[in-house]
């Protein structure tokens, strides 16, 4: 009963953790990371007993399925050679140099196990790129290419981090079988993935319940992980291929009720998921601060920095040639293909922050092997994944702001102009099916003539060349935004007055809800 009162004290102190990254304007996984730090200095923590193998069922799939329906499939295409170079290319240099480094400090420990720590710690983390930088104004093809690197990389990076596994358990490994068997688990996860995908998708066309859909769709990334899995392919490859599938039909076949309920629902899952895994790795700490007894305070901290480093450095020794060496070679085969700067490959080669995937596959760790023994170096590497962790999500993530204003590379205009001219062809549309309407009823036309005021107003709004457009628009949200607020207190107060009935309450409520969200 104690591990369970104090799992939802932690949960609670999660929550607080959320709310004041909220309050200070910062990523809530920075704060996750600084409340598990603080949780593994508390001496004596009872420990929550898991089973390694259920975290990264339970944790993977979600995390991976909401990125990759969030994906934009277009710009992913456009970027497909940078992210490729990173999420395959960057994920194995960086598993080989920095297991080579852990194995250079601490040689006793065995190669397959040096390269599962640098695996662990090689892909930057989805959620962590997500949640740092949609608070940053930077160039879209920035954030295409970091966010799809963080998307597929946790598929390459895990998909090696088996094979070291399986390697360190059974004392055998082959580059050739290595190399066969790693293409075919990951042509058979992809496979498997799209397959699922289409299924799901005609099976959601026929649901017509936001709830129902929600549900399914929550079952999507789970089912389709253990199904890969169950057929020996890439359970994470699968999810990632749903999702981008699933992304790509996702506004055919979803209503505006089930979007804005799954869009909640998937928020805070990934946030309890984010919060299970740093509640675990804080009680983890405290005891495994104990059984690294024989190294001190001070071998600890530069081990931990020590190979934080070398991560750093692998990223940016990569980043820079792998992106002028077209360049220098001449090809014109990626002519179409966004080139960065100086300064914006500054800003990619500095966004390896590490999060949530590398801490799951860290605990996911088996406690022993075959034959019974303890897993070599299990300890120490959780503690240097959470050193990196910490590292690469509070130094770079808080420092992400000041470089970028440093290099002075700003935001792209470019999307505001495709707001604009999406919005004025929507209006034009919605203008034409109006009319349309009206002269089959045979009705007045006078009688739409304030919801064409409204619609017309909005093309005015959204035209480029229109000086006051952006100040207008926004006075507009402000307005609605105010009105909105208005009304709700007066519901509020209506209801607490038993004037109204709670069924009339909650129905206005939704509407006032619906209206919000649109803002």
């Amino acid at each position: 009963m104690l591990v369970f009162e104090l799992v939802l004290l932690l949960l609670l102190c999660s929550v607080a953790l959320g709310w004041v990254a909220r309050r200070l304007k910062f990523p809530y996984p920075i704060a996750l990371v600084a409340g598990g730090t603080a949780v593994g200095f508390i001496p004596n923590l009872p420990q929550f007993p898991f089973d390694p193998n259920a975290i990264l069922i339970l944790v993977l799939p979600p995390i991976l399925y909401q990125a990759a329906l969030l994906t934009s499939w277009s710009d992913f295409k456009t970027n497909i050679r940078p992210i490729s170079m990173l999420a395959f290319g960057l994920v194995l240099a960086t598993t080989l140099v920095v297991g080579a480094a852990l194995k250079l400090v601490v040689p006793d420990v065995p190669w397959a196990v040096a390269f599962i720590f640098g695996a662990i710690v090689s892909p930057p983390d989805a959620v962590a790129a997500t949640a740092i930088l949609s608070r940053l104004n930077i160039p879209r093809r920035i954030v295409t290419v970091l966010e799809g690197e963080s998307l597929v990389n946790d598929a390459s990076g895990l998909v090696i981090y088996k094979f070291a596994v399986a390697a360190a358990l059974t004392g055998v490994f082959s580059v050739v079988d290595a190399g066969e068997q790693l293409a075919r688990v990951s042509l058979g996860g992809v496979a498997v993935g799209v397959a699922l995908a289409h299924v799901f998708i005609a099976v959601h066309r026929r649901l017509g319940d936001p709830f129902i859909e929600v549900l399914t769709s929550l079952t999507v990334p789970y089912f389709a992980y253990i199904t890969a899995e169950f057929l020996g392919v890439s359970g994470v490859l699968a999810v990632v291929a749903a999702g981008l599938v699933r992304g790509r039909y996702a506004p055919e076949i979803v209503s505006a009720e089930m979007r804005i309920l799954a869009r909640s629902v998937w928020n805070i899952l990934v946030f309890m998921l984010n919060s299970l895994i740093f509640m675990l790795i804080g009680i983890q700490m405290s005891d495994i601060g104990e059984k690294l007894a024989n190294y001190s305070f001070t071998q600890l901290l530069g081990l931990g920095l020590f190979v934080s480093a070398v991560a750093i450095i692998v990223r940016f020794a990569w980043v820079f040639p792998v992106a002028y060496l077209p360049r220098w070679l001449g090809s014109g085969s990626h002519s179409n293909e966004p080139r960065q700067g100086n300064n914006e490959l500054a800003i990619i080669s500095w966004c390896g922050m590490r999060g949530i995937v590398s801490l799951a596959a860290a605990l996911a760790l088996p406690n022993t092997l075959p034959d019974g023994s303890p897993f070599p170096y299990r300890d120490l590497i959780i503690f240097l994944t959470f050193f990196v962790i910490a590292v690469t999500l509070i130094g770079q993530g808080l420092s992400l702001p000041s470089l970028i204003r440093a290099l002075k590379v700003g935001t792209d205009w470019s999307i505001k102009t495709e707001q604009q001219q999406v919005r004025a062809a929507m209006s034009t549309a919605a203008l034409a099916a109006i009319d349309e309407i009206i002269a089959a009823e045979g009705a007045p036309s006078a009688w739409a003539d304030q919801l064409r005021a409204e619609i017309t107003a909005r093309i005015v709004l959204a035209a480029p060349d229109g000086i006051d457009a952006t100040p207008r628009s926004e006075l507009n949200d402000r307005l609605r935004r105010a009105a909105i607020l208005a009304e709700r207190k007066e519901l509020i107060r209506l209801w607490r007055e038993n004037i109204i009935s709670d069924e009339v309450m909650h129905h206005l409520e939704e509407i006032l809800d619906y209206q919000e969200a649109h803002l």
